[in-house]
């Protein structure tokens, strides 16, 4: 994985957008962003992975593969809708199968985007109640595995005075030194 900060021009979303200021993983621990590198086995076996989802509670998991073609006509909308600012009130954890991607990060001081390229291998946990973002690269394929503590779900809520204010963000916030 390589983060660094969004350069917030115009333009597709799923090009770089890279400002050339890389962000370091202290950067990325000061936000509870957490990253691994675990090479794709050749079997559908994932010892590492599964070290990774008993130590940190995840009891389900299932794979979701994004393309155009997969989509079809729903494909733009979408990525539209990932690509909308939003928090969850679960972790969002996300192992990378094949394709590439970009999840987008708020950072805690100046609530800049900083952009975590992912490909193959890499293994991203976002906290509860963190603001991001998602959306695919100019390759348009991603197949992710998705790990949950309870029942698969992904329920989104986006960036409002709500969510500013929900249990799970502020809870987030607390942890994290942000007042």
């Amino acid at each position: 994985m390589r983060a660094y900060y969004f350069d917030d021009l115009p333009g597709d979303q799923r090009l770089l957008h890279d400002s050339g200021v890389p962000v370091d993983d202290a950067t990325l621990a000061a936000i509870d962003v957490l990253h691994w590198h675990i090479p794709v086995p050749s079997t559908d076996d994932y010892p590492e992975i599964d070290t990774v989802a008993r130590e940190r509670g995840y009891k389900n998991r299932d794979v979701i593969t994004i393309t155009k073609e997969g989509l079809g006509d729903l494909y733009e909308a979408k990525l539209k809708n990932f690509y909308e600012e939003h928090m969850h009130e679960d972790e969002e954890i996300r192992y990378i199968l094949e394709g590439s991607g970009f999840f987008d990060v708020r950072d805690r001081v100046a609530d800049k985007w900083i952009r975590c390229a992912l490909d193959a291998g890499d293994l991203m946990v976002l906290p509860a109640g963190i603001y991001h973002r998602f959306t695919l690269d100019e390759k348009n394929v991603i197949k992710a595995m998705r790990l949950f503590k309870d029942e698969p779900k992904w329920t989104p809520y986006n960036r409002s005075d709500a969510t500013d204010v929900n249990p799970y963000r502020v809870e987030y916030l607390n942890s994290i030194a942000v007042n």
